[in-house]
């Protein structure tokens, strides 16, 4: 139903693709993947029509297309689907699905049959428990998705593009999502579907593009290839690449933060401790207490009952100001949300806490050298110090959010879904730079609902589910016993929150 050939796009004198190609069945997801910059989205809007290509040839149903604007696409039949939605919230259901298409009777808008042919589409989607009146600010986000497929069903969308569609939902949402492509695809559209996740690519896709600093590198059935080949298709090494050696165990210092029987109305019996140059990995389906256990921990949501301690001595923050002056830091799972403030610099999101909470002594960076120094301790890829952070890629924010906290030096380092919403290549670098931190006497506690990474980076995992431990396993187990423990209805005993030792009866594993 689609070919695209030899696409290519200039922007400022940059050549950004060259020549690259690709095709889509109907009823088929094709898969797009590659490192940020790898020119995904430019391929995607060229076809969106809100870029213009400089050469290539678009055809849908064997007819020769060229787009100028996004409408002239969405006539043709193509609709696009972002990672950031395109909704407006404060307008109902009804009125988002029928945005500058709205029915109209007697020269005025036709709010009753745009409801009717709302709830229709939405009843065709499964989701007619989505009120066609309903503001689309009360509804989550994976019912916004929905709402964005009804918006492209109702302009007769045949080709589908979905970027990074689940970077911000849960995994019972992703299930959902899973589902509604399924049901699109068996109507006979067809999807192009970008992700960084491979595990989810991997599910749903019938084939694999894979592109590489503007050009095709292969297309490939996804039947007949492994992650392991798509990644080296990618970055150009293996899979094992991506997390370094785990530390010697005998290398490990002292216990620098421990937790015995803390809760708040959020979490229960949360006993675990980590010690200098470990990284305790925290697995748990969402909701489980994960997140909350480390705003816990920084005082955003503070323990209530139970004691913590700090290098021995006790500390019980009521606020992050407090645990940053103690030494203890977190990177937040939402990073444009919480962790940077876009429209400003690099050097002035890197000092953003030590402007807020001053170090003492001679830990704060001083200068443009202080700061370029420690934007090169997190190999930062940018323009320069003084680029807006919105315009770099989602891993090079991820390494500004990281530097912020280097700026003050802490002890313990929080990470909560570290490398949500980045590139196979910035993962690396980032697993790389957390091993690194660690190895420095840095402990380092690490909230992950991707469970490669959780494995291939803990030296511990802690699993927790309906807000309390579930139990403890050593370094390298397998997912199945992750999952096993994050889907307990209750908790085995509880392994020493000191010593890391499991249950004498194995309950732990």
């Amino acid at each position: 139903m689609l070919s695209m050939q030899g696409m290519t796009k200039k922007f400022l004198g940059i050549q950004v693709l060259h020549g690259v190609s690709l095709d889509l069945r109907a009823g088929e997801v094709h898969a797009v993947v590659g490192e940020n910059g790898a020119g995904k989205s430019t391929l995607m809007k060229l076809l969106s029509g809100e870029h213009v290509p400089d050469g290539g040839r678009i055809e849908i149903d064997g007819q020769p297309r060229s787009f100028t604007h996004p409408a002239q696409a969405q006539a043709a039949g193509v609709g696009i689907i972002h990672q950031e939605l395109a909704l407006l919230p404060d307008r109902t259901v009804a009125e988002n699905v029928f945005l500058g298409r709205e029915p109209t009777r007697r020269g005025l808008v036709d709010r009753a049959a745009m409801a009717a042919r709302t709830a229709q589409l939405l009843a065709d989607l499964d989701a007619a428990d989505i009120g066609p009146h309903t503001p689309v600010r009360d509804l989550s986000v994976a019912r916004q998705q929905t709402v964005e497929v009804a918006k492209a069903l109702a302009a007769d969308v045949r080709i589908l593009i979905m970027d990074e569609p689940t970077a911000a939902l849960t995994e019972h949402e992703v299930a959902t999502l899973f589902a509604l492509v399924r049901r699109l695809t068996a109507r006979g559209l067809g999807i192009l579907y970008v992700s960084h996740r491979m595990r989810e690519i991997f599910t749903l896709s019938q084939r694999i593009t894979v592109l590489k600093d503007g050009r095709h590198v292969t297309t490939v059935d996804t039947a007949g290839t492994t992650v392991d080949e798509i990644v080296r298709s990618m970055v150009g090494r293996e899979l094992s690449a991506y997390y370094p050696p785990r530390a010697d165990t005998a290398a490990l210092g002292g216990t620098v933060l421990a937790v015995d029987d803390a809760g708040n109305d959020r979490l229960s019996g949360v006993s675990f401790a980590v010690r200098a140059g470990e990284i305790l990995g925290v697995g748990g389906l969402q909701g489980s207490g994960r997140s909350a256990l480390a705003r816990a921990v920084f005082g955003a949501a503070p323990f209530t009952r139970g004691t913590m301690t700090l290098g021995g001595r006790p500390l019980r923050p009521r606020r992050p100001r407090e645990a940053i002056r103690s030494g203890i830091a977190l990177v937040t799972e939402d990073r444009k949300a919480e962790g940077l403030a876009l429209r400003q610099s690099v050097q002035d999101n890197a000092l953003l806490v030590t402007r807020a909470v001053p170090p003492s002594g001679a830990g704060r960076p001083r200068g443009d050298d202080g700061v370029t120094r420690l934007l090169d301790r997190v190999r930062l890829t940018s323009r320069g110090t003084r680029q807006e952070v919105r315009f770099l890629s989602g891993g090079n924010q991820q390494k500004v959010v990281i530097a912020k906290w280097l700026a003050v030096r802490p002890r313990v380092l929080l990470f909560d879904e570290p490398t949500r919403g980045v590139d196979v290549g910035a993962k690396a670098a980032i697993h790389t730079l957390v091993r690194e931190l660690a190895a420095e006497g840095m402990a380092v506690v690490l909230i992950s609902s991707d469970l490669p990474e959780l494995i291939g980076m803990s030296d511990r995992v802690l699993v927790m589910a309906d807000g309390r431990p579930a139990g403890e396993l050593p370094a390298g187990p397998t997912e199945e016993d992750i999952m096993r423990l994050a889907t307990s209805a209750a908790p085995p005993r509880a392994a020493s929150p000191l010593t890391g030792s499991a249950p004498e009866d194995g309950a732990g594993r």
